[in-house]
């Protein structure tokens, strides 16, 4: 007898061939069998009758490290079919936490369920708040130079090098899934080529991955995966581009020589990927406008420097003809008083206060000391559809954990927080990007091949069930830009680990994930 069997379903096993009317059965956290099972018996049953099964999806760029200790039932993952993140990502981890190391402010003022420094006191505080899916930590370079160095403005050391390499080894032995960077945020800009591959080599050692947001992703885009490729071929090293784009409307041109500089890299034998999110905004802090001689040295270091006339004037006449104002939406602010500018561009809240564009972004950034987050309209629809073409480009949101309810309900999210994975299937299924069963693989199997998920991503026997059933004529995102928070519809069943946290599209009482290192 099975504990589960889901019958009559599309099943689609994850490796991007056709689908098959075929049954999935269950026993304990693994598939045991995927055929004709009729007359099979099993405890729990499920039918998928005009439905899709496929493996769960993972979500391969995402921020969630702190989120999922506050929320463990993951809502706005769970409702996109999601049951394994891998976060860390951008170089900022939750762990290893020393040094003068501080997490970025979101994470940093919430409440947490309790404490921890090392990787091995996250993963068990993770254990003890029973996730409802799965999670892959990798290492955050800015992590590891601010716990060493701190956050000055300058190249590390030999022996910094060193003293952040051991500290990587430790965080990777304890179960870190890689090494991310983050190079366009304090301190991580600040690092040399040669840091950041003494790092990757580390990485590689242990057979893990390095991931990247490079150093630029418009005006020197060529130039910065000249970097990163260079890592992967002195190393090794599985290498991934995140959220890999054309930045800016001047730099869409640039689409062909960036797609051949990666096939050209893998045809010379480096393992590289990436991975999209499907919408032309991006979103971050709204302080990566500063230049970088002025985001050096932490937080009140870069207050001081905005409430400086001198300087602030300075800032202002550098900023003031160089950014496009009208492509910046202002996302999360923390003072209430601002609260009404969310979800507004810089031209329309300028003309509210009274203000220049420019003006009122250093405004917002002063007086609610570099919290805001913004949302930025630069990139091309038909580009993002061409990297979504390429075979080894998988998905990642770029997005946290967020639910209706509670202390994640309180920002103002990108959209992709809640739908870019239904956002991408039903663009399969209405023929806007690449079949179905290729979406899908992009969404399992791909990505648990190229961040080493071992038996996952795929529906066969021996993998683990994380399985995901989903009506396709129902499934759908409603998030937007100027109403983020809702859920995606269509997502009827998710199964972890074998055992369902969403039921007939409503929440169990089950949260059956795990750390995977």
């Amino acid at each position: 007898m099975f504990d589960l069997i889901i019958t009559n379903g599309e099943v689609h096993d994850g490796n991007g061939g056709p689908a098959r009317r075929v049954d999935v059965a269950v026993n304990g956290d693994r598939i045991a069998a995927v055929g004709e099972l009729a007359g099979a018996e099993a405890r729990t049953s499920i039918d998928a009758t005009g439905r899709i099964v496929c493996p769960g999806f993972i979500d391969v760029h995402s921020h969630s490290d702190t989120f999922i200790l506050i929320e463990p039932t993951a809502p706005s993952k769970i409702f996109q079919g999601v049951t394994t993140e891998v976060v860390g990502n951008c170089g900022a981890s939750t762990a290893p936490r020393q040094g003068a190391y501080k997490m970025p402010t979101d994470w940093r003022e919430k409440k947490y369920p309790g404490t921890w420094s090392s990787v091995a006191e996250y993963r068990a505080l993770l254990a003890q708040v029973q996730p409802a899916l799965n999670i892959a930590l990798l290492i955050g370079h800015n992590s590891l130079r601010a716990g060493i160095i701190g956050y000055d403005a300058r190249a590390a050391t030999a022996d910094e090098i060193r003293a952040m390499a051991a500290l990587l080894a430790r965080a990777l032995d304890e179960g870190g899934a890689g090494l991310s960077t983050g190079l366009i945020y304090t301190p991580g800009l600040y690092s040399t080529p040669e840091e950041v591959q003494a790092l990757a080599a580390v990485a590689a050692r242990h057979g893990k991955i390095y991931t990247s947001h490079m150093r630029s992703e418009g005006d020197q885009l060529l130039e910065a995966l000249d970097e990163t490729l260079a890592i992967g071929r002195a190393t090794g090293i599985r290498v991934q581009v995140s959220h890999l784009k054309t930045a800016g409307r001047r730099n869409w041109k640039k689409i062909d020589a960036a797609l051949e500089k990666l096939r050209a890299a893998q045809a010379a034998g480096v393992r590289v990927a990436a991975d999209r999110y499907p919408y032309t905004a991006s979103c971050t802090d709204l302080d990566v406008i500063l230049p970088d001689w002025a985001a050096g040295g932490g937080r009140e270091a870069v207050l001081a420097r905005l409430r400086d006339p001198a300087t602030r004037k300075k800032l202002r006449d550098e900023l003031v003809n160089d950014t496009d104002w009208a492509t910046i939406m202002v996302g999360s602010i923390s003072r209430p008083e601002l609260a009404q500018f969310r979800g507004q561009r810089l031209p329309e809240l300028a003309a509210a206060l009274g203000l220049e564009p420019v003006d009122a972004a250093l405004h917002l950034l002063d007086v609610d000391e570099l919290r805001p987050s913004a949302i930025f309209f630069g990139m091309c629809e038909e580009n993002l559809w061409r990297i979504f073409a390429e075979p080894w480009v998988m998905v990642g949101s770029d997005a946290s954990i967020r639910a209706l309810t509670g202390p994640l309900a309180v920002d103002f999210p990108h959209p992709r927080a809640f739908g870019t994975f239904p956002r991408l299937l039903r663009a399969a299924l209405d023929g806007r990007t690449v079949p179905l069963p290729e979406m899908i693989r992009k969404m399992t199997s791909l990505a648990a091949d190229q961040f080493q998920l071992k038996d996952r991503g795929r529906l066969a026997p021996g993998a683990f069930a994380d399985v995901v059933v989903f009506d396709p004529q129902a499934i759908r995102d409603l998030a937007t830009f100027a109403e983020p928070r809702q859920y995606a519809e269509g997502i009827a069943h998710v199964i972890v680990n074998g055992r369902p946290v969403l039921r007939d599209g409503a929440f169990t009482d089950i949260r059956s994930g795990c750390f995977l290192g």
